[in-house]
Protein backbone atom coordinates (compact mmCIF):
# COMPACT_ATOMS: atom_id res chain seq x y z
CA UNK A 1 0.00 0.00 0.00
CA UNK A 2 1.35 3.46 -0.79
CA UNK A 3 1.33 6.51 1.40
CA UNK A 4 -1.49 8.78 1.29
CA UNK A 5 0.97 11.93 0.76
CA UNK A 6 3.30 10.43 -1.78
CA UNK A 7 4.79 7.64 -3.84
CA UNK A 8 6.11 5.70 -1.29
CA UNK A 9 5.67 2.53 0.27
CA UNK A 10 3.61 2.92 3.32
CA UNK A 11 4.91 1.29 6.84
CA UNK A 12 2.33 2.05 9.02
CA UNK A 13 -1.75 2.30 8.88
CA UNK A 14 -3.71 3.74 11.38
CA UNK A 15 -6.64 2.22 12.05
CA UNK A 16 -8.28 5.50 13.14
CA UNK A 17 -8.15 8.07 10.93
CA UNK A 18 -7.51 5.59 7.49
CA UNK A 19 -4.01 6.95 7.01
CA UNK A 20 -1.24 4.88 5.59
CA UNK A 21 1.90 7.16 6.19
CA UNK A 22 5.49 6.06 4.60
CA UNK A 23 8.18 6.62 7.14
CA UNK A 24 9.10 9.90 6.18
CA UNK A 25 5.17 11.23 6.93
CA UNK A 26 5.10 8.96 9.47
CA UNK A 27 7.72 10.45 11.44
CA UNK A 28 6.49 13.74 10.43
CA UNK A 29 2.99 12.86 11.59
CA UNK A 30 4.36 12.11 15.37
CA UNK A 31 6.67 15.28 15.39
CA UNK A 32 3.71 17.34 15.17
CA UNK A 33 1.36 15.52 17.45
CA UNK A 34 3.78 16.15 19.99
CA UNK A 35 4.49 19.95 19.31
CA UNK A 36 0.79 20.66 18.92
CA UNK A 37 0.40 19.26 22.46
CA UNK A 38 3.09 21.54 23.91
CA UNK A 39 1.48 24.57 22.21
CA UNK A 40 -2.31 23.52 23.33
CA UNK A 41 -0.94 22.60 26.69
CA UNK A 42 0.92 25.71 27.12
CA UNK A 43 4.01 24.52 27.99
CA UNK A 44 5.94 27.55 27.18
CA UNK A 45 5.09 30.70 29.08
CA UNK A 46 4.76 33.66 27.14
CA UNK A 47 7.43 35.17 29.31
CA UNK A 48 9.90 32.77 28.44
CA UNK A 49 13.23 34.11 27.24
CA UNK A 50 17.00 33.97 26.11
CA UNK A 51 17.20 36.07 29.42
CA UNK A 52 14.93 34.09 31.81
CA UNK A 53 14.72 30.57 30.15
CA UNK A 54 12.75 27.76 31.20
CA UNK A 55 14.52 23.90 32.72
CA UNK A 56 12.08 21.08 31.40
CA UNK A 57 13.31 18.26 33.51
CA UNK A 58 12.50 14.64 31.68
CA UNK A 59 12.07 11.57 33.47
CA UNK A 60 13.83 9.68 31.27
CA UNK A 61 13.78 5.50 31.92
CA UNK A 62 15.81 4.63 28.66
CA UNK A 63 12.53 3.10 27.59
CA UNK A 64 10.93 3.73 24.03
CA UNK A 65 8.53 6.54 25.36
CA UNK A 66 10.74 8.61 27.07
CA UNK A 67 13.23 8.05 24.50
CA UNK A 68 11.38 8.79 21.60
CA UNK A 69 9.68 12.24 23.61
CA UNK A 70 13.50 13.26 24.78
CA UNK A 71 14.32 13.21 20.71
CA UNK A 72 11.57 14.82 19.49
CA UNK A 73 11.95 17.92 22.38
CA UNK A 74 15.30 18.25 21.65
CA UNK A 75 14.88 18.70 17.83
CA UNK A 76 12.06 21.16 18.58
CA UNK A 77 13.75 23.27 21.20
CA UNK A 78 17.39 22.40 20.14
CA UNK A 79 18.28 25.64 18.71
CA UNK A 80 15.76 27.75 21.27
CA UNK A 81 17.55 30.03 24.24
CA UNK A 82 14.70 29.93 25.99
CA UNK A 83 14.42 26.09 26.70
CA UNK A 84 16.85 23.83 28.15
CA UNK A 85 16.36 19.97 28.59
CA UNK A 86 17.65 17.68 31.06
CA UNK A 87 17.20 13.62 31.45
CA UNK A 88 17.05 12.72 34.75
CA UNK A 89 17.04 8.82 35.17
CA UNK A 90 16.27 6.49 38.04
CA UNK A 91 18.35 3.17 38.95
CA UNK A 92 15.99 1.23 41.00
CA UNK A 93 17.86 -1.64 41.45
CA UNK A 94 16.79 -4.68 39.08
CA UNK A 95 19.44 -6.72 38.08
CA UNK A 96 19.52 -7.69 34.61
CA UNK A 97 17.45 -4.83 33.94
CA UNK A 98 17.99 -1.46 34.58
CA UNK A 99 21.69 -1.61 33.59
CA UNK A 100 20.84 -1.58 29.93
CA UNK A 101 18.33 0.81 30.06
CA UNK A 102 20.69 3.29 31.69
CA UNK A 103 23.04 2.78 28.98
CA UNK A 104 20.54 3.65 26.61
CA UNK A 105 19.83 7.03 28.49
CA UNK A 106 23.74 7.95 28.40
CA UNK A 107 24.02 7.00 25.02
CA UNK A 108 20.86 9.34 24.08
CA UNK A 109 21.64 12.22 26.01
CA UNK A 110 25.13 12.29 24.78
CA UNK A 111 24.38 11.89 21.09
CA UNK A 112 22.04 15.16 21.55
CA UNK A 113 24.62 16.68 24.16
CA UNK A 114 21.67 17.42 26.88
CA UNK A 115 22.31 17.14 30.37
CA UNK A 116 21.77 14.21 32.28
CA UNK A 117 21.31 13.74 35.81
CA UNK A 118 21.50 9.54 37.23
CA UNK A 119 19.95 8.64 40.84
CA UNK A 120 19.48 5.48 42.46
CA UNK A 121 16.94 4.02 44.84
CA UNK A 122 20.86 2.68 46.42
CA UNK A 123 21.85 5.86 47.23
CA UNK A 124 18.80 7.83 48.10
CA UNK A 125 17.00 5.21 50.33
CA UNK A 126 19.68 2.60 50.77
CA UNK A 127 17.49 -0.06 49.26
CA UNK A 128 16.96 -1.87 45.66
CA UNK A 129 13.89 -3.18 44.33
CA UNK A 130 15.05 -6.52 43.97
CA UNK A 131 15.69 -6.63 47.43
CA UNK A 132 12.08 -4.71 48.34
CA UNK A 133 10.22 -7.18 46.24
CA UNK A 134 11.98 -10.14 47.79
CA UNK A 135 11.32 -9.05 51.37
CA UNK A 136 7.90 -7.46 50.72
CA UNK A 137 6.48 -6.55 54.42
CA UNK A 138 3.31 -4.56 52.95
CA UNK A 139 2.33 -7.40 50.79
CA UNK A 140 1.96 -5.53 47.46
CA UNK A 141 2.60 -5.41 44.19
CA UNK A 142 6.25 -4.11 42.78
CA UNK A 143 4.75 -1.60 40.88
CA UNK A 144 3.35 -0.04 44.18
CA UNK A 145 6.44 0.32 45.92
CA UNK A 146 8.35 1.25 43.07
CA UNK A 147 5.83 3.86 42.23
CA UNK A 148 5.89 5.91 45.62
CA UNK A 149 10.14 5.96 45.41
CA UNK A 150 10.04 7.15 41.76
CA UNK A 151 7.62 10.02 41.87
CA UNK A 152 9.43 10.83 45.14
CA UNK A 153 12.64 11.24 43.39
CA UNK A 154 11.03 12.98 40.13
CA UNK A 155 9.88 15.65 42.59
CA UNK A 156 12.38 15.73 44.57
CA UNK A 157 15.03 16.26 41.73
CA UNK A 158 12.74 18.53 39.50
CA UNK A 159 12.66 20.77 42.61
CA UNK A 160 16.38 20.67 43.67
CA UNK A 161 17.10 21.44 39.60
CA UNK A 162 15.02 24.00 39.40
CA UNK A 163 12.52 22.80 36.93
CA UNK A 164 9.45 24.89 35.67
CA UNK A 165 8.49 21.69 34.23
CA UNK A 166 8.54 17.80 34.58
CA UNK A 167 7.64 15.82 31.63
CA UNK A 168 6.93 12.21 31.49
CA UNK A 169 6.45 9.77 28.68
CA UNK A 170 2.79 8.84 28.78
CA UNK A 171 1.22 7.59 25.69
CA UNK A 172 -2.32 7.62 24.56
CA UNK A 173 -1.81 4.17 25.22
CA UNK A 174 -1.32 4.73 29.18
CA UNK A 175 -3.62 7.57 29.55
CA UNK A 176 -6.70 5.77 28.09
CA UNK A 177 -5.91 2.92 30.50
CA UNK A 178 -5.47 5.41 33.63
CA UNK A 179 -8.78 7.00 32.23
CA UNK A 180 -10.98 3.82 32.50
CA UNK A 181 -9.54 2.59 35.70
CA UNK A 182 -10.22 5.64 37.53
CA UNK A 183 -13.61 5.46 35.98
CA UNK A 184 -14.37 2.03 37.06
CA UNK A 185 -13.06 2.75 40.31
CA UNK A 186 -15.34 5.73 40.96
CA UNK A 187 -12.80 7.64 41.73
CA UNK A 188 -13.46 11.18 41.20
CA UNK A 189 -11.04 12.55 43.34
CA UNK A 190 -8.21 11.10 41.83
CA UNK A 191 -9.68 12.16 38.28
CA UNK A 192 -9.15 15.79 39.22
CA UNK A 193 -6.25 15.63 40.96
CA UNK A 194 -5.07 14.15 37.52
CA UNK A 195 -6.21 16.81 35.76
CA UNK A 196 -5.00 19.43 38.03
CA UNK A 197 -1.68 17.85 37.71
CA UNK A 198 -0.68 17.02 34.14
CA UNK A 199 -3.83 17.55 31.86
CA UNK A 200 -5.10 20.70 30.17
CA UNK A 201 -3.50 24.03 29.42
CA UNK A 202 -0.49 24.75 32.09
CA UNK A 203 -1.72 28.61 32.20
CA UNK A 204 -5.45 27.07 33.24
CA UNK A 205 -4.27 24.64 35.94
CA UNK A 206 -4.32 25.21 39.81
CA UNK A 207 -1.34 26.44 41.30
CA UNK A 208 0.47 24.77 43.54
CA UNK A 209 3.68 25.99 44.88
CA UNK A 210 5.21 22.99 46.17
CA UNK A 211 5.43 20.65 43.37
CA UNK A 212 6.88 21.65 40.02
CA UNK A 213 4.09 21.08 37.28
CA UNK A 214 4.14 18.37 35.09
CA UNK A 215 3.08 17.75 31.46
CA UNK A 216 2.72 14.65 28.94
CA UNK A 217 3.35 15.75 25.68
CA UNK A 218 3.27 12.58 23.98
CA UNK A 219 0.05 11.43 25.49
CA UNK A 220 -2.00 11.60 21.68
CA UNK A 221 0.60 9.50 20.37
CA UNK A 222 -0.37 5.56 20.49
CA UNK A 223 2.29 2.98 21.95
CA UNK A 224 3.01 0.84 18.63
CA UNK A 225 3.24 4.59 16.74
CA UNK A 226 5.59 5.18 19.63
CA UNK A 227 7.90 1.84 19.32
CA UNK A 228 7.72 2.28 15.43
CA UNK A 229 9.49 5.54 15.82
CA UNK A 230 12.18 4.53 17.96
CA UNK A 231 12.39 1.87 15.88
CA UNK A 232 12.81 4.32 12.48
CA UNK A 233 14.98 6.77 14.37
CA UNK A 234 17.45 3.63 15.51
CA UNK A 235 17.28 5.01 18.75
CA UNK A 236 19.01 3.42 21.99
CA UNK A 237 15.41 2.38 23.83
CA UNK A 238 15.76 -0.33 25.82
CA UNK A 239 11.97 -1.84 25.37
CA UNK A 240 12.28 -5.02 27.81
CA UNK A 241 9.21 -5.35 30.29
CA UNK A 242 10.44 -5.14 34.10
CA UNK A 243 11.02 -8.66 35.47
CA UNK A 244 8.74 -7.37 38.60
CA UNK A 245 6.00 -5.53 36.49
CA UNK A 246 2.90 -7.44 37.84
CA UNK A 247 0.30 -4.56 37.89
CA UNK A 248 -2.37 -7.32 36.75
CA UNK A 249 -5.65 -5.00 36.81
CA UNK A 250 -3.97 -2.64 34.44
CA UNK A 251 -3.16 -5.43 32.57
CA UNK A 252 -6.89 -6.24 32.19
CA UNK A 253 -7.69 -2.85 31.18
CA UNK A 254 -4.89 -2.64 28.75
CA UNK A 255 -6.53 -6.16 26.63
CA UNK A 256 -9.78 -4.61 26.76
CA UNK A 257 -8.69 -1.31 25.25
CA UNK A 258 -6.82 -3.79 22.46
CA UNK A 259 -9.78 -5.61 21.55
CA UNK A 260 -12.36 -2.26 21.72
CA UNK A 261 -9.90 -0.37 19.34
CA UNK A 262 -9.44 -2.88 17.39
CA UNK A 263 -13.22 -3.50 16.68
CA UNK A 264 -13.91 0.58 16.99
CA UNK A 265 -10.63 2.24 16.24
CA UNK A 266 -10.86 5.66 17.91
CA UNK A 267 -12.16 4.43 21.10
CA UNK A 268 -8.85 5.42 22.82
CA UNK A 269 -8.65 8.80 21.73
CA UNK A 270 -12.33 8.84 22.36
CA UNK A 271 -12.11 8.11 25.91
CA UNK A 272 -9.03 10.86 26.78
CA UNK A 273 -10.75 13.54 25.30
CA UNK A 274 -14.00 12.79 27.54
CA UNK A 275 -12.03 12.46 30.37
CA UNK A 276 -10.20 15.58 30.12
CA UNK A 277 -13.21 17.37 29.81
CA UNK A 278 -14.87 15.60 32.32
CA UNK A 279 -11.58 15.75 34.77
CA UNK A 280 -11.52 19.44 34.08
CA UNK A 281 -15.41 19.09 35.81
CA UNK A 282 -14.01 17.43 38.41
CA UNK A 283 -11.13 19.49 39.40
CA UNK A 284 -13.01 23.02 39.25
CA UNK A 285 -15.63 21.14 41.90
CA UNK A 286 -12.74 19.30 44.10
CA UNK A 287 -10.44 22.48 44.33
CA UNK A 288 -12.25 24.61 46.66
CA UNK A 289 -11.88 21.47 49.19
CA UNK A 290 -8.71 19.62 48.23
CA UNK A 291 -6.41 23.40 48.63
CA UNK A 292 -2.59 23.71 49.69
CA UNK A 293 -3.80 24.16 52.95
CA UNK A 294 -4.48 20.01 53.40
CA UNK A 295 -0.38 19.50 52.84
CA UNK A 296 1.85 19.79 55.58
CA UNK A 297 5.84 18.88 55.77
CA UNK A 298 6.05 15.19 56.50
CA UNK A 299 7.64 14.72 60.06
CA UNK A 300 10.23 12.38 58.89
CA UNK A 301 11.73 13.81 55.42
CA UNK A 302 10.13 17.44 55.11
CA UNK A 303 8.15 16.74 51.70
CA UNK A 304 4.85 17.72 51.59
CA UNK A 305 1.98 15.31 52.06
CA UNK A 306 -1.79 14.83 53.30
CA UNK A 307 -0.47 12.78 55.73
CA UNK A 308 1.97 13.16 58.94
CA UNK A 309 4.85 10.75 57.35
CA UNK A 310 4.58 10.83 54.00
CA UNK A 311 3.99 7.61 52.21
CA UNK A 312 7.14 6.85 50.59
CA UNK A 313 9.11 7.30 54.61
CA UNK A 314 6.12 4.53 56.01
CA UNK A 315 7.11 2.02 53.23
CA UNK A 316 11.14 3.09 53.83
CA UNK A 317 10.33 2.16 58.06
CA UNK A 318 8.84 -0.96 56.72
CA UNK A 319 11.78 -2.42 54.82
CA UNK A 320 13.90 -1.60 57.97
Amino acid sequence: MDCNRCDEEAVMHAAYSGAHLCADHFRESVEKRVRRRVRRDDLVPRDASPENPQTWVIGLSGGKDSVVLTKILHDTFAEDPRIELVGLTIHEGIEGYRDKSVDACVDLAADLGIRHELVSYADEFGIEMDDVVEDDPENMAACAYCGVFRRDILERYADDLEADLLLTGHNLDDEAQTALMNFLEGDVAQIAKHFDASLGPLSEREEQDDFVPRAKPLRDVPEKEVALYAHLEDLPAHITECPHASEAYRGEIQQLLYDLEENHPGTRHSILSGYEELAGIAAEEYNDDATSADLQACAECGSMTTREVCRKCSLLESLV
